[in-house]
């Protein structure tokens, strides 16, 4: 079986030669250097920064423009419903479709809606039905962007280089969400269509780039295609099988539960203490940048550390920092805090997208990253329904010092699921396969 030649120059790999020594001996280029890797960062920094403007303007879109809150609601319902209808099948045509293809008509489809209601403002009025589908759509095209684009990756970037590359697209989503809130809203502050011009901008330069690319995000496939329902089903059934995995992923639901909770605690305790709500989107713009900290630094640790040290480590971390929130209001105090706890987070997300990409067969990278972010971001939708209803019987400072009791018993689950399943080979080398 021969060896696929790869270019140096796009791929950042060693070229193949006929002699396995040299070809071992040689080391690949740095990833700075990696051309492909380059247009597909950027691209979907491009594109990606797009949609944190819009997702920002759709309600904010509809209560400017004299709507009800109800309206503004179910704006953003409509936009943030694919992340549970749309993931699984999504998982499945990233893994039987060609990724670029998918990516590109990802955008498409997202540049389509987007413009529509662009069209819409400038042009003609904009209806309730038209922004409920074209959120929808445009939030569809999300969902099939970013799993493509995560499962992409590997492709492009020599194996030793994975847990950098997944560290700087980790931070690239902390930036796009730090910096998609103030974008958005200075925009609208001078005409409602000018975030969705942005995003109109973004979606066409990340087209651009993916057309640039040379290199094919997955290897080619000779086997007779399953039904749709099968290789589903194959996804989930791969999934319950990764005992470690499953088990991380649930534990991470939990925590991102958690965080919802104490965020709403953050909410109640500056108002209650007199403070004012930019104090609230201070704090916010710290945790914010605190998660792309750890993002960054997530390829350093894990250089360093086990995967079951940092997974435990940053539960505790948390663990330790939440009881603050109930004995402090000074709003330095909960933006530290709160940034301590998301460059965990943040660290944590670039550990486990390197484990759950290394262990993850290649024809399956799409149906396992759509189940982990079913799970994952599935929880979030509960956070603000927990919170709402434990601070409004407990009060904030037993609800906050209860989240920091479950967060240290998720510690301790965390550790004894490490010990129990173990962490495969693929695990304990994060630098090299």
């Amino acid at each position: 079986m021969g060896s696929r030649v790869d270019d140096p120059d796009r791929t950042g790999r060693p070229a193949v030669t006929a002699t396995p020594d040299s070809a071992s001996a040689t080391a690949p280029r740095p990833l700075w250097r990696n051309r492909d890797f380059a247009l597909l960062w950027s691209g979907a920094a491009f594109s990606i920064l797009g949609m944190r403007v819009t997702s920002i303007a759709w309600p904010l879109l509809v209560i400017f423009d004299g709507g009800s809150a109800e309206r503004a609601g179910l704006v953003g319902f409509a936009a943030l419903l694919p992340q549970l209808l749309v993931q699984l099948p999504a998982g499945v045509l990233v893994d039987r479709w060609d990724r670029k293809k998918v990516m590109i008509c990802s955008d498409l489809t997202g540049l389509t809606a987007i413009a529509s209601v662009l069209a819409a403002l400038l042009i003609w009025q904009l209806t309730l039905p038209h922004l409920l589908i074209a959120a929808f759509l445009a939030g569809s095209a999300s969902v099939c962007y970013q799993l493509s684009e995560r499962a992409a990756v590997r492709a492009v970037v020599d194996p030793s280089h994975l847990s950098a590359a997944l560290s700087q697209n980790e931070a690239r989503s902390k930036g796009a969400g730090l910096l998609g809130q103030p974008i958005s809203t200075v925009l609208l502050s001078f005409a409602s269509w000018m975030p969705f011009g942005v995003t109109v901008i973004g979606h066409a330069l990340s087209i651009a780039t993916l057309l640039a690319i040379r290199t094919p995000f997955q290897q080619v496939r000779r086997r007779r295609r399953a039904s749709l329902g099968s290789e589903l089903a194959a996804g989930l059934r791969w999934m319950r099988d990764q005992k470690l995995l499953r088990s991380a992923l649930v534990l991470i639901s939990c925590t991102n539960i958690i965080s919802q909770v104490l965020a709403l605690a953050m909410i109640l305790i500056i108002k209650e203490s007199g403070g004012a709500v930019t104090t609230i989107g201070l704090i916010g713009v710290a945790t914010g940048v605190g998660g792309l900290l750890g993002a960054l630094c997530g390829s350093w640790f894990m250089a360093r550390f086990g995967l079951s040290t940092l997974f435990v480590g940053t539960l505790v971390l948390r663990m330790l920092l939440i009881p603050s929130i109930a004995f402090f209001s000074e709003p330095w105090v909960l933006a530290a805090v709160f940034a301590a706890m998301s460059w965990a987070g943040g660290l944590m997300n670039v550990v486990g997208g390197v484990y759950q990409v290394r262990i993850t067969p290649e024809e399956m990278q799409g149906r396992a990253a759509s189940v982990g972010s079913l799970i994952t971001s599935g929880a979030n939708s509960l956070g603000p329904l927990t919170g709402g209803l434990l601070l409004g019987a407990w009060g904030t400072s037993v609800t906050v010092l209860g989240a920091a009791v479950t967060m240290a018993a998720l510690a301790v689950l965390a550790a004894v699921a490490a010990r129990r399943f173990g962490v495969p080979a693929q695990g304990r080398e994060w630098q090299a396969e």
